[in-house]
Parts: C-alpha cells; sequence; structure tokens
C-alpha cells in the first residue's frame, strides 16, 4: 500500500503545481472580446487602424508591465471615460491575458509564485 500512497501524493502534488497555469485566462477569447467590446476606443490589435487618441493601445498597456491583478482591478472597477460593460471575471481573466500576451519580453514571475519550488512530500 505504501507504494500506491505515494504515487497519489505525488499525482496529487502535480495537480497542485499546475492549478496557477489552469486559472490564467484564454487569450484567444480575451482578444475576441478586445474586438468586439474595446476597439472602439483602443488598438487591440497590430491590423486595427483607427482609435480614439488619448486611449492607450493594447500594446502599450502590456509594456506599462502592470501585473495582473492590478489590471484585472481596473477592468473590474474602470475609470469614468470607459463604460462599465459588466464583464463576467472569466472574461476579465481572459482580457488580461491577452493584453500580457502582447509584451514581447520574457514575463517577470507573479508574486508569490515560485516556479523553481519543488513540490514537498510528506
Amino acid at each position: 500500500m505504501a507504494p500506491q500512497k505515494s504515487a497519489i501524493a505525488a499525482a496529487a502534488a502535480v495537480i497542485i503545481a499546475a492549478l496557477p497555469a489552469f486559472a490564467a485566462g484564454d487569450a484567444a477569447h480575451g482578444k475576441r472580446i478586445a474586438q468586439r467590446w474595446c476597439a472602439s476606443c483602443h488598438l487591440v490589435t497590430d491590423g486595427q487602424k483607427r482609435a480614439m487618441a488619448d486611449a492607450p493601445s493594447f500594446a502599450d498597456i502590456a509594456r506599462r508591465r502592470e501585473d495582473a491583478k492590478a489590471l484585472a482591478n481596473f477592468l473590474v472597477d474602470p475609470h469614468p471615460k470607459m463604460p462599465d460593460m459588466h464583464l463576467s471575471r472569466r472574461e476579465i481573466d481572459d482580457i488580461v491575458s491577452y493584453i500580457r500576451s502582447l509584451d514581447p519580453r520574457p514575463r517577470p514571475p507573479e508574486p508569490g509564485v515560485d516556479k523553481d519550488e519543488r513540490p514537498r512530500h510528506g
């Protein structure tokens, strides 16, 4: 039985370690949402030709290096010029993932996440 418990514990550790990746949004879906709801003011893709002059492009927002939580909080409670689109938590996560995908630089680790941490055996 001990080898079976060890295998179960190892499998649980792998699943737990992968949970932050599953919590990330879907960038492709975020792009589609942004093209539908945000493109009237912001440049959301390279191919887009028109936007409002005072609205930053999504690529510019990505280059600012705001962390995912700060971007999500902004979308939950937007500034006065930006309409409240009543986005779901999932839609917000998807848009944040899309915006962050536009930054070509390597992404720094999220606060509180140690990518090199190994699962502990207990």
